[in-house]
């Protein structure tokens, strides 16, 4: 089963809890804190493996957990990190988060990794918050929560060229005769429900990679048939090899076929009709094809490339392969991943508030990334990280918001599922 696009939920392994400990040693005085910190959590990082082709696997793992880092130990030694979770995808995987649909990797290249969410670092232990006002700290740190995304991967095919153009128009039949690709080829429409690649062999030491795209319809860029959903497979071509059916076996006009299709390629991305193009006229065996050939040569230039093929036949499919690696010879490389780079503008804005306050029937409810991250890295049942807990909020100007918001002694204030009394 071919699965090209899915959504995952991805969480990295939270980091190691610092632990609380003092040195007890005979004839050791006031040996002090001995607390270490905990090890990082495992990051969960992509990698591609050319042995795959499909992303089925992610159809049956929607969760993918890393591992924690280990609690740290007496005598201040560091917890053990935690091991990366590698996890395979195919050559020219996309990687989306869904959050603002921004994409966090672009795999493209065999090996390429790329870190999709960062493990947690380790909570400090006692040793790491003694001073010299502070000699025998009592608390420790808990370890730092994973990144956790939901994430939507998108599987584009990686090939030379690819065949487009509306359904039985012969672009099944003309892979499987110039490769080895064995792809369904029926007497129906949509008979390829999913891109199919083989290698060809041009015969001169040369050889490229040839995908065999679904048909697409009128109004494929909006979703009609199959839709953008194989139209994304393109982006990935160098050379786009536009099939028709020259023979009008369905009853359509070969020209405006050709029309039709490149306006879809126009609206589903511009750049599209920017690639080298190679037309192929396909069952010109058929009776009445040449005249059709004719007419339909008529409306390009001298210089376009236009062939009469017969896949079915094999009439000039030499000299289509042939005239579709020097093309793809001639063609640069474009840049497969993120077109461009953000410009950076710099700013002295001041830094965003990390919380936000909502009163919610008579309760004070605070919120926030940060403070999230604070919060989960507090031990609540330590009165001394309690105390540290709430001079950070007040560091954060959490105390003088909420004066200025009314709030009186006595007041609820919720921190997550935690509620506390507001004591001025």
């Amino acid at each position: 089963m071919f699965v090209d696009q899915i959504e995952i939920e991805v969480t990295a392994g939270k980091g190691g809890d610092g632990i609380v400990a003092y040195r007890r040693e005979y004839k050791v005085e006031k040996g002090g804190p001995f607390g270490g910190d905990g090890g990082r959590g495992g990051s969960i990082i992509f990698r591609t493996n050319t042995g795959l082709n499909t992303l089925l696997d992610f159809r049956y793992n929607r969760h993918i957990k890393g591992e924690a880092g280990e609690k740290g130990r007496t005598k201040g030694q560091i917890g053990a990190c935690a091991s990366d979770t590698y996890i395979d995808v195919p050559v020219g995987t996309v990687v989306y988060d869904l959050k603002d649909n921004r994409v966090i990797a672009d795999l493209v290249r065999p090996g390429q990794e790329a870190v999709i969410c960062k493990g947690g670092r380790g909570g400090r232990g006692n040793i790491s918050f003694a001073n010299g006002t502070n000699k025998c700290p009592d608390f420790c740190e808990k370890g730092e929560p994973g990144e956790h995304k939901m994430i939507r991967l998108e599987l584009k095919v990686l090939a030379d060229c690819g065949l487009v153009g509306f359904p039985s128009v012969g672009k099944s039949t003309l892979i499987s005769s110039v490769s080895q690709a064995r792809p369904k080829i029926a007497s129906y429409h949509f008979t390829t429900l999913v891109p199919n690649l083989g290698m060809v062999d041009v015969g001169d030491g040369r050889s490229f990679v040839m995908a065999d795209l679904p048909g697409l319809i009128e109004g494929a860029s909006q979703g009609l048939g199959l839709g953008f959903q194989f139209l994304r497979h393109i982006e990935r071509c160098r050379v786009i090899v536009h099939v028709v059916d020259i023979a009008s076996q369905e009853g359509r006009d070969p020209y405006d076929d050709y029309v039709k299709i490149r306006k879809e390629l126009e609206e589903y991305d511009l750049g599209l009709l920017e690639r080298p193009e190679i037309i192929c006229c396909n069952k010109i065996d058929e009776p009445g094809a040449e005249e059709k050939f004719n007419e339909f040569k008529s409306h390009f230039t001298e210089d376009t490339p236009i062939f009469d093929i017969s896949a079915y036949c094999g009439v000039n499919l030499d000299k289509l392969i042939y005239k579709i690696a020097d093309t793809i010879d001639n063609t640069p490389q474009f840049e497969l991943e993120n077109k461009g780079v953000d410009v950076v503008e710099y700013n002295f804005a001041p830094e965003e508030k990390p919380y936000k306050i909502d009163l919610i029937d008579g309760v004070y409810v605070v919120t926030g990334e940060k403070i999230e991250k604070l919060f989960s890295m507090t031990n609540f049942d330590n009165e001394s990280s309690l105390r540290r807990f709430a001079r950070q909020l007040r560091s954060f100007g959490l105390d003088e918001e909420l004066r200025q918001l009314g709030i009186q002694n006595g007041d609820t204030v919720k921190i997550f599922e935690y509620e506390f009394e507001f004591v001025d």
